[in-house]
């Protein structure tokens, strides 16, 4: 049986095609670029052109895949439902989807989809502190307009409750909150940051506006600039709140942002 993988070489597919892999499942993973994707993916991974963006195309790589694993990403919601349908239809027949901080029409059509599914829900990814590397790098400071916390999980264990819930019995229509061991507000992040690289970085708050223009300036919409920002300015419960699904999903404590720091203080210095 096989896994196709959307969104191979992103923060999270990465992961999910590396834990897949290590259980010895094969492996296609879609991705828009194989000819520069294949280096940084393990061996024995079939890489495809393509973007889940564009099922129309994907036939081919739908082909045989027993089992199919989704991203939520900019440009899905409309055309996600076709997805599901021609998966389904290709004889995919257990699907996980890590949604887009909300149930929309691709994560509802996952669960309308007629097949098992696993919805994963992260409350906010350790990656997105990789949006302060380059001020850290040439300045030494991080900008950011509030000061709240954040029980962020690390992508890799996203990775390993999603291929736990496409390889595995048990997990059928579930939805998985997922966090990390402890709630940070960014100068707690800050603070591990500048143990792990061995420098100083200062904390320099902006307002919610500038905040706004920050995203909108890297191509981002206003509605969905004052979407990311509204959620940092009003924190849910579930965003704050330490849930221990890793642990019981993949039998294991779920990795703490020090970790993430460590694997990823290079691109920081």
């Amino acid at each position: 049986m096989t896994t196709l993988v959307t969104g191979a070489t992103g923060n999270t597919g990465r992961h999910v095609v590396a834990e897949l892999v290590r259980r010895g499942e094969p492996v296609r993973a879609l991705t828009r670029n194989p000819a520069t994707a294949a280096g940084g993916l393990p061996a024995g991974v079939e890489v495809l052109a393509g973007t889940h963006t564009e099922p129309e195309g994907l036939d081919a790589a739908l082909a045989g895949a027993t089992r199919l694993h989704i991203t939520v990403t900019a440009g899905l919601a409309e055309v996600g439902p076709e997805l599901v349908r021609r998966a389904v239809d290709a004889g995919v027949r257990r699907i996980t989807v890590l949604w887009g901080g909300f149930v929309g029409p691709v994560e509802q059509a996952v669960a309308d989809s007629g097949v098992e599914w696993t919805r994963l829900e992260p409350q906010e990814f350790m990656s997105n502190t990789l949006t302060w590397a380059e001020s850290v790098r040439t300045e030494g400071v991080v900008r950011e307009p509030y000061d709240f916390p954040s029980a962020l999980v690390h992508e890799a264990d996203i990775a390993a409750v999603a291929a736990a819930a496409l390889l595995d019995d048990g997990h059928a229509g579930r939805a998985y909150n997922l966090t990390g061991p402890e709630p940070l507000t960014p100068r707690e992040r800050i603070a591990v940051l500048a143990r792990t690289t061995g420098r100083d970085i200062a904390f320099v708050p902006i307002t919610h506006e500038q905040a706004l223009d920050r995203l909108i300036a890297t191509g981002v919409s206003r509605a969905d600039a004052e979407y990311v920002v509204g959620w940092y300015a009003a924190p849910s419960a579930d965003s704050t709140t330490v849930v221990d699904t890793v642990e019981r999903v993949t039998g294991r404590p779920a990795r703490t942002f020090a970790q993430w720091a460590t694997e990823h203080a290079d691109r920081f210095r």
